[in-house]
């Protein structure tokens, strides 16, 4: 095996299935977390916009 097969086997990316079974990428973990906060945040958004314009009717 020469010695640029080796330093591109080590560079390789980690997938889910070299982590281990069941187990997902750390990026898609946080990804997944950021997304979730998001989204409660921006329908909190809306829910505070609708209840404050049925007020004022």
């Amino acid at each position: 095996m020469s010695e640029k097969s080796v330093k591109s086997e080590k560079s390789a990316a980690v997938t889910g299935e070299e982590r281990g079974e069941g187990k997902f990428p750390k990026g898609l973990v946080l990804r997944l977390f950021a997304y979730l906060i998001a989204g409660h945040l921006f329908a909190g958004f809306l829910y505070l916009l609708f209840m404050l314009g049925g007020q004022n009717q």
